[in-house]
């Protein structure tokens, strides 16, 4: 019997460790977006600037992102099934201590810490969940695992809105605590551990390259979350640190190619499949991380609506997506193309976007957003899967995890620069349509004198003085302005999204990816 066989899992014990390992997968990018909508508590609570209270959000990615591409070299160290304990307790405790944080910075701290350890969970579950299953069974065992990646970033607003509205928001970081106990203890009694080669000894580990590493990723994480708002390169921190990424990206490619014993291997990258996969990945990322951000500010900032009314608008396309991972998995284990699979993911996700395009004005509807995001479901659905099969299809033994270890950074980056990108696409584009908008309101236009007299007009008759109604009725004229140069932004935004994922259908359609030789080792993939 091979490692790999005598890892697969049966009845009941498959099944405990499956779930366990996605709510660890759920844990973790819960995490990712459930403070979002708690962090004007957080601000008014600990006494902290919007500025400020932006780290919360930034420490814990910048964990998140630094300790993703080690996992594999990690978990060879320590054992996959300790590390991957211990990763829960990390998390877990961090959780805990956020909840008691008096201070911000000791809360930035603590979320930081619980990024490294929810880092770990992410990749280190999908090893888990693939390897219980037969070879058969793989694209299913993805299709599982998907649930909880593509769920997550849709759970995290509507929980932590209802939380916030009925709690208060350390209990945001509280309900990490039982699940985190609980999945600990069924990780130490259920889950085994591959046996890899010997660990290395202190004097082998590449401290260099973990040290590059953290500068490289963990700078750019923070020029990306913090950029448009320190303006930046004109920020002497946001241009230092874009120096200090390059910089580190430089010497940890240098690094991990001269190294004997690297902390990650490179050379994996020479597979087809594999840099295929990452950049869709990538890709991917930057849509899901991206169209998740823009809705809930479209519909909180222009239609008013409540942070739980805007998760809860996500909840249908999220169900889709998790009805449609099975028939993915089917079609895959019966030698569908995985390129063809991707390029209607993408198709699909264009459409949700020209859709989303067409159909976005000041005053639209909730009913209108159903069958646009159902088909965002079923794009992401069509995505996910068949991106991780593909990127993963012609690789052996341990380099399945070092493979798995790209792809899982290549969508958190993706999704990082998503929103950077968009954000800053936003404030461009606000500024542009203002100026248009502003142009076209002539006082001295019959037309637009007409509408502030009827304004001023209408105040008065509330019994408002003649100067003071003139001057509400020109902050209601300000209030229209702002409310349509945002409306035509996000439009722009879906827009360019939609063009984005177009482009990738036709060269999604030309990659011709190799055939898998032999099976898929997953006991090494982390």
């Amino acid at each position: 019997m091979t490692q790999q066989e005598s890892l697969v899992e049966y009845g009941a014990r498959r099944v405990i460790i499956t779930i366990t390992a996605i709510f660890c997968a759920l844990l973790e990018i819960v995490d990712t977006t459930i403070v979002n909508v708690a962090l004007n508590d957080m601000r008014g609570n600990l006494g902290a600037t919007m500025s400020e209270v932006g780290w919360v959000v930034t420490a814990y990615a910048i964990g998140n992102v630094i300790i993703i591409p080690m996992t594999s070299w990690l978990a060879q160290q320590f054992g996959r099934r300790n590390y991957f304990a211990v990763s829960i307790i990390i998390f877990t405790v961090s959780s805990f201590l956020c909840g008691n944080a008096s201070v911000l910075w000791e809360l930035v701290l603590f979320r930081f810490i619980q990024g490294v350890g929810g880092g770990a969970l992410l990749v280190t579950s999908q090893t888990i969940i693939t390897e219980s299953y037969p070879v058969e069974k793989r694209g299913m065992a993805q299709a599982i695992y998907g649930l909880g990646v593509i769920i997550g970033p849709t759970l995290g607003p509507p929980l932590g809105g209802y939380i916030v509205d009925n709690f208060s928001w350390p209990y945001i970081f509280y309900i990490n605590i039982p699940i985190g106990v609980i999945a600990t203890l069924l990780t130490l009694q259920f889950v085994r551990s591959p046996k890899f080669a010997e660990k290395k000894a202190a004097n082998e580990i590449d401290w260099w390259g973990i040290a590059f590493l953290a500068m490289a990723v963990g700078s750019l994480q923070y020029v990306l979350e913090r950029g448009q708002e320190d303006d930046w390169f004109s920020d002497g921190t946001i241009a230092t640190l874009a120096v200090v990424s390059v910089l580190g990206f430089f010497f940890f490619v240098w690094r991990e190619l001269v190294y004997k014993n690297p902390i990650v291997e490179l050379r994996v990258l020479k597979n087809g499949n594999l840099r295929i996969g990452t950049v869709l990945s990538f890709v991917m990322g930057f849509g899901l991380y991206g169209s998740t951000f823009v809705i809930p500010l479209y519909t909180q900032g222009i239609m008013g609506w409540t942070a739980t009314q805007s998760g809860l608008l996500m909840l249908p396309a999220a169900l889709m997506t998790a009805f449609m991972m099975p028939f993915i998995g089917q079609l895959l284990g019966k030698g569908v193309s995985q390129p063809l699979l991707i390029a209607i993911g993408m198709l699909a996700f264009f459409v949700y976007s020209f859709w989303g395009y067409k159909i976005i004005s000041p005053d639209t509807g909730k009913d209108a957003f159903f069958w646009m995001l159902i088909v965002r479901g079923v794009g992401l659905a069509m995505l996910f899967i068949p991106i991780t099969a593909l990127s993963l299809s012609s690789l052996k033994g341990v380099q399945i995890g070092q493979g798995a270890a790209f792809t899982g950074m290549a969508r958190q980056l993706g999704g990082s620069f998503g929103i950077a990108l968009i954000t800053t696409f936003v404030s461009r584009r606000n500024q542009l349509h203002r100026n248009d908008l502003v142009s076209d309101l002539d006082i001295n236009n019959p037309v637009v004198a007409n509408r502030l007299h009827a304004m001023q007009a209408s105040f008065m008759q509330k019994g408002a003085d003649a100067t003071t109604a003139l001057k509400r009725a020109y902050q209601s004229l300000e209030y229209s302005i702002v409310k349509q140069q945002t409306v035509l932004s996000y439009m722009d935004v879906f827009l360019y999204l939609g063009v984005l994922f177009l482009i990738f259908v036709p060269l999604v359609l030309m990659v011709r990816a190799k055939k898998q030789t032999g099976k898929i080792d997953a006991s090494a993939m982390h």
